[in-house]
């Protein structure tokens, strides 16, 4: 959901560094960047071993949070480039489309309706609902089962290498949409494809689908 179908990356990655210099860490955007769709059960222990066994992670992301909900309660959420056209045109290829998110459901729920394309989705699928986050497959593997497909017949729509990794533990094709970064080496490999923009996600569906 979020870098892919909701611009709201940036805002994360802002407000982690904000948070973070806000109880003397000097968080770094690449290391905000690192943890991108990040479980916090590794993301804590990710930061624990750059900033420190003290770095308050559960504070720090609670600050983080506050921020980030003032910010989006003020100015909106924002779609993705391509959203409004590519949702109807996977329904209209007879596909299922759901979300499988490292949000929670309250905040995922909410968001997907205050920009009104919730109704397009079979499923939305929440970090809450499994026991292991992104990277590890969980969420993945639970999407397919509820939308009654076998994962190596399903695509994973893709910004963060966490998101990459996690789809194609899962057996699923990973598609990335770079939203922050291009996808280093290593997420390279494990790519099915790569576009620029949700809208391009066409050209891959048509050849696959005829």
């Amino acid at each position: 959901m979020d870098g892919v179908l909701i611009d709201t990356e940036k805002y994360l990655v802002k407000f982690w560094c904000q948070a973070g210099k806000e109880f003397g860490y000097d968080i770094k955007r690449e290391d905000a960047l690192m943890i991108r769709s990040l479980a916090g059960k590794y993301a804590k222990p990710k930061l624990q071993s750059i900033y420190g066994k003290d770095f308050d992670y559960i504070a720090v992301r609670q600050r983080r949070k506050e921020l980030m909900r003032d910010w989006l309660d003020k100015n909106g959420i924002e779609k993705k480039e391509g959203v409004d056209e590519i949702l109807p045109y996977l329904k209209e290829q007879g596909l299922k489309i759901a979300v499988a998110t490292a949000t929670d459901e309250e905040r995922a729920t909410r968001y997907l309706k205050e920009i009104g394309i919730y109704h397009w989705f079979d499923q939305v699928i929440c970090a809450n609902m499994v026991e292991n986050g992104k990277p590890m497959p969980d969420i993945y593997l639970y999407a397919c089962e509820q939308i009654g497909e076998d994962p190596k017949d399903c695509y994973a729509i893709e910004d963060s290498p966490n998101g990459v990794r996690a789809a194609t533990l899962a057996g699923c094709r990973a598609i990335m949409v770079p939203d922050l970064s291009e996808p280093d080496k290593e997420t390279e490999k494990l790519l099915y494809a790569k576009v620029t923009s949700l809208s391009k996600l066409k050209d891959v569906f048509s050849q696959e689908i005829q």
